[in-house]
Formats: structure tokens, sequence, C-alpha cells
């Protein structure tokens, strides 16, 4: 066999196979290496003020940690803050600081270590030891006549339900160590010669005051009880005098002085349902005095009522319709430029009802009349005050020719013939034009009110008023108007529009308060209004 020849590397300027060219790894060339572009792609890994900020809110961080380690640590572990609280306490216990208003006391410890823990007993258990040293400290106290000190003692005993047989010998020991302190002959000795004497309450060395000192060191005391019972029957005897004579509020005092005494007092019913009778007749009267105008009068009642009983709504809407009443004075006298008369009656209305809707708006009232006077009585008015009148009497009689008779403001019959009135009261041609506007205001009421034009209609009742003076007639309009306005609310309220129907209510109130079916449509609003929260 003939040896194979031998391979030679294929010379490179042979052409090659054809397809894909191989191709071999290697470095490039050194020359064509750019160092500078890799240091210009080079960029700071965080700029500085990024660096800086992190920096902080690490630190901010670790500072927290640190501060906030035991109440971390007390939400993450509770039992170390419930074990940690029971070793308090007990440390408190040991030292016999048992309680404290600053939560510092073993029964407030125990306490925070049963909330954070409910389910071990050794809080409670250290409650109870708490419960035994409250009664040692009181009956310690009480051996040294240190009796505020034991009664205090007793009482934390008690609160943390010691046994009540222990709690009552303590307690027993404690009252008959202070009857003997206190020298019971002589309480009730000073006591009888107070009830003699007819101090019965309203001080500390009144006769009952001191009966009670004596019941509550020695509830048996057979004189105590005996002498308690007369000086209350007297009590009472003096509070129905009081009755008789109208001095409501001071027989309510003594009624109430009474029960706090003795609740099951055998007199007591009785003079509780006459003050009950009193109470209605006393608030039958204010509102009578409050539907004459008597409007002091009626105020002084329904005070004397909200003395007996702060919460008597009653007699607070009775105030409240005393000043809506001293407003609308205010809002009549400045119709007639009295504008000392209109403050007056308006400081009334305030003291009353600072903020209320009624005095707001005869505020109102009074500064748009200072505004017209202003317009229709120049300052040069005074020298020409005969031409003056008859000009705005002449300029009356042309505005209610053009039916205008309250409105526009300012040009209305009625503003002139006001204007006019300031001017010359007893004029002639005032009386005139007055007794002729009476009818014409009216008529504009009893034309607008069928017509449900009802704010035009108070225009018209109010000008009336104005004119005419508030009568049985004017109050009767009053009533009319108010009774519409509250027939207008229930037709808004059975269509469901709770908004309308309660501005439909103030208006009724604003007229005349004491329209019958206004607490009923105000019981139905206000049920309506529940239903719909």
């Amino acid at each position: 066999m003939n040896p194979s020849p031998p391979i030679h590397p294929e010379p490179q300027s042979h052409r090659a196979l054809p397809g894909p060219r191989r191709q071999e790894p290697g470095w490039g060339r050194v020359d064509q290496l750019d160092f500078h572009e890799v240091a210009r792609d080079r960029r700071p890994l965080m700029p500085r003020a990024r660096r800086l900020a992190w920096m902080v809110v690490v630190a901010m961080l670790i500072l927290a940690a640190v501060l906030l380690r035991r109440p971390l640590a007390d939400w993450i572990w509770p039992e170390t803050r419930a074990q940690a609280l029971r070793e308090q306490a007990a440390l408190a216990l040991e030292r016999g600081h048992l309680t404290a208003g600053d939560g510092s006391g073993a029964r407030e410890l125990y306490e925070a270590a049963i909330a954070i823990d409910p389910d071990r007993n050794e809080a409670r258990t250290g409650l109870a030891r708490v419960a035994q040293a409250a009664l040692a400290q009181a009956d310690a106290a009480l051996r040294r006549d240190d009796f505020a000190l034991a009664h205090r003692q007793l009482a934390l005993a008690r609160e943390l339900q010691v046994p009540r047989a222990s709690a009552e010998a303590v307690a027993a020991r404690l009252r008959a160590r202070e009857a003997d302190v206190a020298g019971i002959e002589g309480l009730l000795a000073q006591a009888e010669v107070a009830r003699e004497q007819g101090r019965l309450d309203g001080a500390g060395d009144a006769a009952l005051p001191v009966y009670r000192r004596v019941l509550s060191l020695r509830p048996d005391n057979l004189r105590a009880l005996e002498g308690r019972e007369d000086a209350l029957s007297e009590l009472l005897q003096q509070a129905r005098r009081a009755l008789q004579s109208g001095q409501v509020g001071q027989a309510a005092t003594m009624i109430a002085a009474a029960r706090g005494y003795d609740p099951g007092h055998v007199d007591l019913p009785q003079r509780q349902g006459e003050l009950t009778r009193a109470i209605e007749q006393l608030r039958q009267r204010a509102d009578r005095d409050r539907r004459r105008g008597e409007l002091q009068a009626a105020a002084g009642k329904y005070r004397q009522l909200l003395q007996i009983d702060a919460e008597d709504a009653v007699a607070a809407r009775g105030m409240a319709a005393v000043a809506a009443a001293h407003a609308m004075r205010a809002e009549r006298a400045a119709a007639d430029f009295d504008f000392r008369g209109a403050e007056a009656a308006l400081r009334e209305a305030r003291a009353i009802a600072p903020g209320s809707e009624a005095v707001e708006r005869a505020a109102n009232r009074i500064a748009d009349a200072r505004r017209t006077r202003a317009r229709l009585l120049p300052p040069a008015a005074s020298r020409r005050q005969a031409s003056r009148v008859d000009t705005l009497l002449r300029e009356a009689a042309q505005a209610e020719a053009r039916g205008d008779l309250l409105t526009p403001p300012g040009d209305s019959a009625y503003d002139k013939l006001r204007a006019a009135r300031a001017l010359a009261p007893a004029h002639p041609g005032v009386a005139r034009a007055q007794a002729r506007l009476v009818p014409a205001a009216k008529q504009c009421f009893e034309r607008e009110l069928p017509r449900n034009d009802l704010g035009r209609a108070r225009i018209c009742l109010d000008a009336w008023i104005a004119l005419e003076g508030e009568g049985s007639v004017t109050r009767q309009a009053r009533r009319r108007l108010a009774q519409r306005w509250l027939a207008v609310g229930a037709e808004r309220l059975g269509a469901g529009e709770v908004a309308s129907a309660a501005a439909a209510l103030r208006s009724a109130e604003s007229i005349d308060r004491a329209t019958p079916g206004i607490e009923d449509f105000r019981a139905r609003l206000r049920a309506a209004s529940a239903s719909r929260d």
C-alpha cells in the first residue's frame, strides 16, 4: 500500500470554497482604541445631594428605632409589656401606693396589665391584694382618727370588691368612732335648737344638715330620725305657703331639698302634686300675658319656669316668642321713624334671644327705615317743614292712586305717609291719609291671602298694624296668615319637601307662635327629618 501523500495547507492565494466564511476572534488593532470615550461615558453612581438625602433618611430611621424601641416592643410583644406592668404594680403595692390619678398606683398598673393581657390571672390576683391593702389602710387610718383617709381607702376597697362583710365591719367601727369624736348628743341638741328657730335648711348649722350628719354616723338613731321627720314636715309646710302666695320658684327649691333628705317622706307626694299644678298655672298666666302684649310680665314668669326646670321646652319657646314680639315692636316703631322706641324694643329682644332670626330681621328693618328717612327728610327739611309735609301727602296720594300702596320701598304711599307723620303727626292731612290707607291695607291683606301670595299678605298685614296698631282684629289676621303657612307646610311635607316644610314652619312661627297646630306640625316635621336621616 502506497503511503498517503502529505497534506499541505492550501496557499492563501487560492480561492475559498463557497459558503459562510469563518471569523476568528481577535483583539483588533491597538491604535484604534479610544480611551477618551470611556472616560466621557463614565458618570458618578449617585449625585452628591441624593447621597446626602439618603444619609439623612438612614440617620432618622436609626434615631426612630432608638426612641421607639419600647413602644415597638410593647406592640410586637405585649406579654413583655404586661409583665413589666405587673412588676411595677407589685412594687407600688409593696410601698403602699395603692392608687394615683397619674396612673402610677398599684390599682391603675394592674388594670393596665389586664387591658393588655386579659387572659392571665396574675393581675386580677394583684387587684384583690390591692383591695385588702386598702381595707387595711382604712383600718389603720381609723385607729389614728384620720377619718377622711379612712373613708377614701374604704371606698377604694369597696370599688375593688373586697368581701362585703369585711368592709361593713370597718365601716361600722368608723361610724362609731366618728360618733364618739363628734359628740352625738351635742349635735342632736344643736339640730333641735335650729329647728325651734325655724332654720331648717340652707346652712351647715341648720337643722336638716345636722340631722343628716348624725344619721350618717348612727343610721338607727331614733331621736335623729324623728327630728328629721318633723323638720321635713315643717319645710314642706313652708313650701305650701310659698305656693299659695305665688312664690313657685321658692316652693320648688324647698320641695327639691326635702326630696334630697328623704325621698319617701309622707307629705312629699302631695306637695309635689301642688307644685305641678302651680307650674302649669304659671305657664298659662305667662302665655296669657304674652298674648295680651304684656311682654315684661310674661318674660318674668317664663324666667321663673326656667329657673325651676332649665329643660322646660315650653317655657323656652315662650321666651323666644316674647323676644319675637319685642322685635316686632321694634319694626313697627322703625316704620313710624320712632327710632328711640325701636332701639329700646330691639334691646329687649336681644337680651332674651340675641342671635334669633326675628332680632336680626328687626335690626335690618331699623337700618332700612333710617336710610329711608334720610332720603325723604333732607337736613334742610326743618326750614320747609310745612311745604314738605304737603308734598309728601300729595306724593302719597299719587302712589295710592297708582296702586303703589306698599312698594316700591321709599316711593310707596305707606313710606310717604310715614315720612309726613314723622314731620307733623298732628297734621290733619296725615290723619286723613292714614284713614284712607288703613282700609287699603286691610283690603290688600284680604285680597292676597286667598291667592296664597303669603309674602305679599305679610307686607300688607305689617302695614295695617303699623297704621292702626295691634288689636283683636289684627291678631285674628295674624292667626289666619300663620295657619295658611302651616297648610303650605303640610302640603310640602306630604310631597316629601322637608326643607320647604321647615321654611313654612319658620314663617308661621314668626307671625304667631301661639297658632294652634304649630307644635303638632313641628313634631311631624321632626319625625320626617329623622326618618330621612
